[in-house]
Formats: C-alpha cells, structure tokens, sequence
C-alpha cells in the first residue's frame, strides 16, 4: 500500500525516553497533516537494547515500520535502508530527536505538495546560537567549499531535515556516503542530475532545548576523502 507521506527516522544510541519524544512529535505531525503518516524507525546497530521503546511505538503509531540494522554503518546508509522499504508519495527524514519545529516539517511538506521533487531545510541564524564552536567551524567551513568550489545554490547541505518525492528519492537511494556527507551528495547528485530536478531550499527552526552530539575526529578524517570523491564526479 502506498501511503501519502512517510518520516523516515535513523537512530543510534538515542537519548533516555526517545520514543515518547517520537510519539510526540508523530501525533502533533499527523493531526495537522491531516491524513495517515508511514512512520519508519531504523536502527543503526545501537550498542544498548532499544527494543521494549520500539514495541511502545508499534502500540502507539499504527502506521508503523522498523528496520534493525544490527550493524553501525552511519546515517547516510540506516537512511538508505529505511527509505528503500518505505512506500509513499512524499518522503521527510530527520534525526530521532525530531529537532526541528512541527511547522518547519510542515514547511518541507508544503513544497512538495507544490511540485518540487527535493526540498532543503537551511538553518536559521539561531542555530549557530545553540551549536558547539568546533561544529559551527566545520558547518561554515564546509558552505565556503560548496559555495566555491562545488558551485552550487544550495550550500547549507547538512541541515537535518530533508524531503523528496519518487524522483528525488531514486537520487537518493543512489548515493553511497555513508556518515557526515551523504546530505551533500544527495544535494550534489540532485542539483547536476540531467533531467529537471525541481529544489527548494526553506528556512527551518530548531525546538527548544536541542543538544547537539560532538563530532568524532575520525568521522572528519574519513569525510575529507568523501568531499574529494564528490569534487571529482
């Protein structure tokens, strides 16, 4: 069956009562949608037992999906592997603490509605209020090297919020980073694909109180490879 809207969420170690954030969020979600949502958990090989938050979730969203991923391979491949079994018109991705407002997933929603095939949130000016020093350098650095050396439009490509329809998600189920910079591909693949991929970039606002994770040295490293491999498509 294919359902209208799906919100595809990859996790990996969540936070002390994540699925009651889920929940949430999820209902507040699907009442001002107005019709049925798929809901799409993936697990990313979790070091801790998650499964009794994830039997409270199945009582609680009928729509329900679980991918466990029992191996950590990183966002950009849990991502892969959750949107590859969902089945919908539209599709949203964001992180399992859903940091960004109702309004603003509603706001990615909107565009796609509108015919756009990809829709990027960009961060607002807040974000770097409630963002680390060492994360708001890597975020402004990596935006120069994709305003200059990528060229391209949309040069905030690691927001976390993201949404796309049956041509945008064939892109991104064609991508194969699989950590920090598997969002600038996406955006990469999307903005030079031949035929017209019609992107759109909004503005999103993160909720109250979000706590971002630090970033590993090693993941860094191993993305630096990746901006290369990318550079030379």
């Amino acid at each position: 069956m294919t359902h209208h809207l799906a919100l595809i969420l990859p996790c990996f170690n969540p936070p002390k009562d994540w699925e009651q954030i889920v929940i949430k969020s999820y209902q507040e979600i699907r009442h001002r949608v107005g019709h049925p949502v798929q809901l799409c958990i993936v697990n990313d090989g979790s070091q801790y037992d998650i499964s009794l938050a994830v039997e409270i979730l199945r009582t609680k969203i009928p729509l329900f999906h679980y991918v466990d991923n029992r191996e950590n391979r990183g966002k950009g491949a849990a991502l892969r592997s959750g949107i590859r079994e969902a089945n919908a018109d539209y599709y949203i991705y964001t992180d399992i603490d859903l940091p960004y407002t109702t309004d603003s997933v509603l706001e990615v929603y909107q565009q796609l509605l509108t015919g756009h095939d990809v829709v990027a949130g960009i961060k607002d000016r807040t974000y770097y209020e409630q963002t680390p020093p060492v994360r708001k350098f890597i975020s402004r650095a990596l935006r120069w090297c994709i305003r200059n050396l990528l060229n391209m439009g949309i040069t905030d490509t690691q927001c976390g919020l993201k949404g796309f329809n049956e041509k945008g998600k064939n892109i991104f189920l064609s991508t194969t980073i699989d950590r920090y910079l598997f969002d600038l591909e996406f955006i990469y693949l999307s903005s030079k694909k031949k035929e017209n991929i019609a992107m759109k970039a909004v503005e999103v606002h993160l909720r109250p109180g979000i706590i971002f994770r630090k970033m590993n040295p090693k993941i860094l490293l191993q993305e630096g490879k990746n901006f290369l491999n990318i550079l030379m498509k």
